[in-house]
């Protein structure tokens, strides 16, 4: 089937891209560098022409808080518009697990009212979330450093590696719509503080870690559930620790 992946030249894009084109599918990747632009609507139409299934894994180029909601609302709106017209069976979004926990963030606001767009759509949909991925951790730690000091809460945290994410989301969007929210998370739960501190530790990096229950993450105070899936979560299977060791090495 014809699979359109919006941000399809991204991290996750490309990995869905190439995992849909490996199990057989027509995955056709959609970016302002192909040509399709979400934000003003340029090439929709074009590229979700004969297209079954769309999915959104696009992220918006600023996180400033006016820009990242006009994105996500106007791109979103946009998508939903153009896939009705071309009868789109299947419309599938990535977010982040603990999204409706994290709304003192201009960001996370911004994907609540993504996905309360396409759950008032009246599409058939599918909402993929995921814990934060391996590769981002090095950003956590930066979001949180000030001077040598990197200010982290004690909170559970269980991130997964974008292969990973890719797949889960693949799988989705192949499948029967859900109509919900499908999970993804990795196989092992840490506490934010330690797993930066192991991250900056294994790659010699000499800026110290300072647990703080009040730390905020990317503006938003944390509770220990804040960050973690629910129990019917699906638990992907590489270990942080192994793809740490694959990085070092």
């Amino acid at each position: 089937m014809k699979v359109v992946v919006i941000g399809g030249t991204g991290l996750i894009g490309s990995k869905l891209v190439a995992w849909l084109g490996a199990h057989g599918h027509e995955a056709v990747p959609a970016s302002p560098s192909t040509g399709v632009d979400t934000l003003t609507g340029a090439g929709l139409a074009e590229v979700l022409r004969g297209a079954r299934v769309v999915v959104d894994v696009s992220n918006s180029p600023s996180f400033a808080d006016d820009a990242v909601t006009e994105f996500f609302r106007t791109s979103t709106a946009n998508l939903l518009r153009a896939g009705a017209d071309a009868g789109v069976a299947h419309h599938v979004a990535l977010s982040v697990v603990g999204t409706e926990r994290l709304q003192a963030s201009g960001y996370f606001r911004a994907k609540q009212a993504q996905e309360e767009l396409i759950e008032a759509s009246g599409l058939p949909y599918s909402i993929v979330r995921a814990t934060q991925f391996f590769e981002f951790v090095k950003g956590i730690a930066a979001e949180a450093t000030d001077g040598d000091t990197v200010r982290l809460a004690p909170v559970g945290i269980r991130p997964v590696l974008s292969d990973d994410v890719a797949a889960a989301v693949g799988r989705t969007a192949v499948g029967s719509p859900v109509g919900g929210v499908v999970e993804v998370a990795g196989p092992d739960t840490f506490r934010l503080d330690e797993l930066v501190r192991e991250t900056l530790a294994a790659e010699d990096d000499p800026r110290t870690v300072v647990t703080d229950p009040h730390a905020r993450y990317f503006g938003t105070e944390l509770r220990e559930s804040t960050l973690l899936p629910g129990p019917g979560a699906h638990i992907a299977g590489t270990r942080f620790a192994d793809w740490l060791a694959r990085q070092r090495a």
